[in-house]
């Protein structure tokens, strides 16, 4: 069995055991969040609108941490302009522990 979560903006295909980066949640190391659930997929497959209903996906916090540093840098030819800006997103590795049909 497999679900389809949002967490962060995005949607992730997950099913048990899968260890996956996601934007920052909060909470410490160890502890437990439940994530939504758009989708069930398996033999009888459910898609929620947007959610199902009384579904839900166990993960836990395996750790924080910063992503590699993106930079985007643009120039101008010929002009003596330049503009370089960077960033470093901050991530949350979770395992999931249990997917739940409701």
């Amino acid at each position: 069995m497999f679900a389809v979560i949002r967490t962060g903006g995005k949607q992730y295909k997950v099913a048990k055991d899968d260890v996956l980066s996601v934007a920052k949640l909060t909470g410490d190391v160890g502890a437990k969040v439940k994530l939504d659930v758009l989708m069930l997929g398996g033999d009888k497959p459910k898609t929620g609108a947007p959610l199902v209903a009384g579904a839900s996906v166990e993960a836990e916090i395996v750790e924080h941490g910063r992503g590699e540093k993106v930079v985007a840098f643009k120039k101008k030819r010929r002009k003596n302009t330049h503009r370089k800006r960077g960033s470093r997103a901050h991530f949350t590795k979770v395992k999931i522990t249990d997917i739940h049909a409701g």
